[in-house]
């Protein structure tokens, strides 16, 4: 069984920058490909970022790009969101994902394990 812990999130102002972490455990972590999504009140749960297994693919959402890199250290087992330039809009619970197979992915329906969220609030 693979479970995921994130931290990391937390209120910034309008600006700002956090990075959230996303620690894995249970197998091997480089047979996996890695994903953060993320959810706002009253809205579904969205794709954000993924990184395949070796870190040499990766993809964003439109809304983050530019501003968010998504990065994994096989030696911590951990994966990465660097969030600059943060706004109001990116106030969410923020989500990492786990999927087999190690290759990038983008819909929810793409990945195996999940973990239980870090809350980020951006104010303005």
């Amino acid at each position: 069984q693979v479970q995921l812990v994130e931290s990391g999130g937390g209120l910034v102002q309008a600006g700002g920058s956090l990075r959230l972490s996303c620690a894995v455990s249970g197998r091997v972590f480089s047979d996996y490909g890695l994903g953060w999504f993320r959810q706002a009140p009253g809205k579904e749960r969205e794709f954000v970022a993924t990184i395949d297994w070796n870190g040499r693919h990766t993809d964003y959402a439109d809304p983050v790009k530019d501003r968010f890199t998504i990065t994994r250290d096989d030696a911590k087992s951990t994966v990465y969101l660097q969030a600059n330039s943060l706004k109001p809009t990116d106030t969410a619970v923020y989500y990492c994902a786990a999927r087999r197979g190690g290759s990038t992915g983008n819909a929810i329906t793409h990945y195996d394990y999940w973990g239980q969220g870090t809350q980020v609030t951006v104010s303005s």
